[in-house]
C-alpha cells in the first residue's frame, strides 16, 4: 500500500426517487422486495500526486411481484487523497481502487441506512464490500476481454 492521506472526503451527489408513493404505502398486502446494488469507483489525477476518488452506489429496491420502484438511491461520495511519490503503478492502483474506497465506504453506507430510514420504508444497511475482491473481479474480468 502507498501512503496517502485523504485530505477531505465529501458527498458529491446524492438522488433519492420514490416515484410509486403513496400507493405503495397503501398496500395492505406485505410484498416481498429484491434489491439491486451496484458499486464503481472512478480516480482522477492530478497535478502533485493528488487524486479524487469517487466512490459511486446505486441501490434499487423493487418488488418481487411487478418490479415496481420502492426506491433508486443515486450516490457519489469523494475523497481528495494526497499520495506519497510512488513508482510501482500496481502499488497505486490498489491504495486508490482498494485502501482510499474501504475508508469512504462506511460514510456512503451511513448516507444511504439515514435515507431509507427517513423515507418511511424499511431501514436497508448495506453489507460491507470487499473492495480488494471487487478489484481482483475488475482485473479478471478485464484480462478476459
Amino acid at each position: 500500500m502507498a501512503k496517502f492521506n485523504i485530505i477531505t472526503q465529501f458527498l458529491k451527489d446524492i438522488s433519492f426517487e420514490s416515484p410509486n408513493v403513496p400507493e405503495l404505502f397503501f398496500k395492505q398486502d406485505n410484498p416481498s422486495a429484491k434489491m439491486e446494488f451496484n458499486i464503481d469507483i472512478q480516480v482522477k489525477g492530478a497535478e502533485n500526486n493528488l487524486f479524487m476518488v469517487d466512490l459511486i452506489t446505486k441501490a434499487h429496491s423493487k418488488l418481487d411481484a411487478d418490479d415496481k420502484t420502492i426506491f433508486l438511491i443515486e450516490s457519489t461520495f469523494s475523497g481528495l487523497v494526497q499520495m506519497e511519490e510512488e513508482k510501482d503503478e500496481e502499488v497505486k492502483k490498489r491504495t486508490l481502487l482498494i485502501d482510499v474506497p474501504t475508508l469512504l465506504f462506511p460514510a456512503v453506507r451511513g448516507l444511504i441506512t439515514r435515507l431509507t430510514s427517513e423515507s418511511g420504508f424499511p431501514t436497508f444497511t448495506m453489507q460491507p464490500v470487499d473492495f480488494e475482491q471487487l478489484y481482483e473481479q475488475k482485473q479478471a474480468a478485464a484480462a478476459a476481454k
